[in-house]
């Protein structure tokens, strides 16, 4: 698994948690919409920390406990 489809999945995980909307989420987080959904259908695939760190403030968790998952620490090497 790649770190993109990781942190889309983190994402997704942590809002079915929440019981929070993609919606929601981005008004809770300051995050335009489409910026979420762009990062959730592929559009975007390499979203910067400043927006991570705000989707998880959205979230309610830190950025220490949105990567503190076994996935993230059993990713694949992106350079090959």
């Amino acid at each position: 698994m790649n770190t993109y489809i990781s942190v889309k999945n983190r994402i997704l995980t942590l809002c079915e948690e929440k019981h929070t909307t993609i919606n929601k989420l981005a008004t809770d987080s300051g995050v335009p919409a489409s910026t979420v959904k762009n990062i959730l259908y592929g559009k975007s695939q390499n979203p910067g920390i400043i927006t991570l760190k705000k989707l998880c403030d959205g979230l309610g968790v830190s950025l220490f406990d949105f990567f503190d998952t076994e996935v993230f620490r059993n990713l694949e090497q992106e350079i090959k």
